[in-house]
């Protein structure tokens, strides 16, 4: 518990990023803080998902390099340091190195903090552990949007600072988990491939003495695994993980990491927009509409995560993609004819991001499960920067230029767009996918 607690914490201070993100930004464009306009604030949040992609490559690399442990504790170093250092930025260029410099911590904690996860977590609950840890992003937003709202207003520090005191708020929790994770293990599986056979066999061995102690002696394991050892430089990982034994993988992997990415983005982007324009929702209600969604994301995953280390990754990954996609079509046509109110349309969207939250987090859970020890970091490092530059990017222009026509029919057709390439990545699992349920890493690789 303490290991998932003091691993997985970057989902949710992630969420808490982007909770506190959405809700100063109309505060950064008043006089008496930083005077931001519209481009400046895109600016800046470009800034932070470039940060992202650069962060979960550089950091991912390294990880396959240097180790997890190392790495997952500098990346955490970076957001602390660089989080606080936002909150005392004076213009758009402080302010945006700032978040550029968050955002890299945040992508490189994913890549470390994925691969470690899964190297750490027994077999038998790894979908389930994954998948909750994951949908701890939602608690962040939703705890970001709280703790911003409550800065900002008269009772508590005003836009002038409450801005500031709202940018501070992942600090605490950040340095807590920094003491908390100096107790963490290096990953033996990585140990093992480089060589360091006697340090992987310690912690292996107290890892073993505190499950006895808590549970009883354990029976004997008759299985071996095989590892192998970590050889080559960054290039020679990169042509291994796109070279003919691991390709249909790896175009699987995109294929999932991209689809909900450009699902999620594309939503999220136009949803308050379609609230305000065609429901005559105010923008002080759209953020209250907000809410459900959020919490079906969270619930969903946990709910359903269970299922993937039972049922199994292939039927469960499949079916989660495939309902999105049903779920999130069907509304669209009710949106396109007009039959949904303001709060039966956010119902749709929240029973169909239920499904979508458990399909994000097994898209990711499967580049971290489908490839060895040597490149397990880097793989995750680039399916998540090619997803999140297709999401951040693709998905935001498609949607605004869809919006700026003012008609459903164009919407529509971007939804059914998004509705389509869910399923057909569902089915592209179905047919590609592996059945990785409750077995070793090296037995899947």
């Amino acid at each position: 518990m303490r290991m998932a607690l003091a691993l997985g914490i970057t989902f949710l201070l992630d969420g808490l990023e982007g909770g506190v993100g959405g809700s100063i930004s109309g505060a950064l464009k008043s006089a008496t803080t930083l005077n931001f306009g519209d481009r400046q604030l895109g600016f800046a949040s470009t800034g932070y998902l470039a940060g992202t992609v650069i962060g979960a490559l550089v950091f991912g690399f390294l990880a396959d390099r240097f180790g997890r442990k190392s790495i997952f504790f500098w990346t955490l170093a970076v957001y602390a340091c660089s989080t606080a250092l936002t909150a005392f930025s004076w213009n758009l260029a402080t302010f945006t190195l700032c978040r550029t410099i968050t955002g890299a911590g945040i992508g490189g904690e994913y890549t470390a903090i994925t691969s470690a996860i899964d190297e750490l977590i027994p077999a038998r609950v790894r979908g389930a552990t994954n998948l909750i840890i994951g949908s701890t992003f939602w608690i962040g937003v939703i705890l970001g949007s709280l703790v911003a709202v409550g800065f900002l207003s008269d009772h508590g520090f005003g836009l002038r600072l409450g801005w500031r005191a709202a940018m501070l708020s992942g600090l605490p929790i950040a340095i807590g988990i920094l003491f908390l994770r100096q107790h963490i293990p290096e990953s033996p599986r990585w140990l093992l491939a480089h060589g360091r056979v006697e340090e992987a066999e310690t912690i292996v061995g107290k890892i073993e003495d505190a499950v006895a102690e808590q549970h009883g002696p354990q029976p004997a394991v008759a299985e071996t695994i095989e590892i192998h050892r970590s050889t080559g430089n960054l290039f020679s990982r990169v042509a291994l993980l796109l070279g003919p034994r691991h390709r249909g993988r790896a175009l699987l992997c995109l294929a999932l990491t991209m689809a909900q990415s450009f699902f999620y983005n594309s939503v999220f982007f136009s949803s308050t927009l379609i609230l305000l324009r065609f429901y005559g929702v105010s923008a002080a209600h759209a953020g209250v509409l907000f809410l459900p969604i959020a919490f079906t994301n969270f619930v969903g995953p946990v709910l359903l995560s269970r299922l993937f280390d039972s049922v199994g990754r292939r039927t469960m990954i499949a079916l989660n993609f495939c309902i999105t996609g049903v779920v999130f079509g069907t509304s669209s046509l009710l949106f396109l004819h007009g039959h949904l109110s303001a709060v039966s349309q956010v119902a749709w969207w929240a029973v169909s991001f239920f499904f979508a939250a458990s399909a994000a987090g097994s898209a990711y859970l499967t580049t971290s499960e489908l490839f060895p020890q040597q490149i397990r970091a880097s793989a995750i490092a680039i399916f998540y920067a090619a997803g999140t530059l297709l999401g951040g990017v693709l998905g935001p222009v498609i949607f605004g230029s869809l919006l700026n026509r003012n008609a459903r029919t164009p919407i529509f057709y971007g939804f059914m767009a998004s509705a389509i390439i869910m399923i057909l990545a569902g089915i592209a699992q179905a047919i590609w996918g592996v059945a990785a349920e409750r077995k070793s890493l090296e037995e899947i690789c």
